[in-house]
C-alpha cells in the first residue's frame, strides 16, 4: 500500500503529464470540471480542477461550496501510482473494475481520448 504522500505525488506527475498534452488535444477534449479522486484503501480524497488551461493541482481540501465533483475517480493508492507510471493501462483498470469513474458519458468519452 502507498501512502498518501506518494499519491499526492502521483497526482502531480499527472498534472504535469498533462501539461505535456497538445493545445490542440486539450481545446479538443477538455471542459472545466471538478475532480475527486478517492484512494479506496487509504480512505483518502483528493479535490481538483481540469480546465484548458490545464490540471490543477490535487488537495485534501474540498471545494468551499460543498458540491460533489462532477467527476468522481475511485482507485486504490497502488493501481495510482502504476497508473501514472505508466505501468497500468487506464481501459483494462476500468474493465477489471480496479477504477471507478463516475462521470457523466460525455466526459467518460472525453475522458477516454486524454488517458
Amino acid at each position: 500500500m502507498a501512502t498518501v504522500d506518494e499519491c499526492r505525488a502521483a497526482l502531480d506527475k499527472l498534472a504535469e503529464q498533462f501539461g505535456e498534452l497538445d493545445q490542440e488535444t486539450r481545446t479538443k477534449h477538455v471542459v472545466n470540471r471538478t475532480l475527486s479522486c478517492l484512494i479506496s484503501d487509504l480512505g483518502v480524497t483528493f479535490h481538483g480542477r481540469i480546465h484548458q488551461e490545464g490540471l490543477e493541482p490535487f488537495t485534501q481540501t474540498p471545494p468551499v461550496d460543498g458540491r460533489p465533483a462532477e467527476v468522481r475517480i475511485r482507485i486504490s493508492s497502488d493501481d495510482l501510482l502504476s497508473m501514472v507510471n505508466g505501468e497500468l493501462d487506464m481501459a483494462r483498470a476500468l474493465l477489471g473494475g480496479r477504477v471507478k469513474i463516475d462521470a457523466s458519458l460525455g466526459d467518460l468519452l472525453r475522458l477516454r481520448k486524454l488517458l
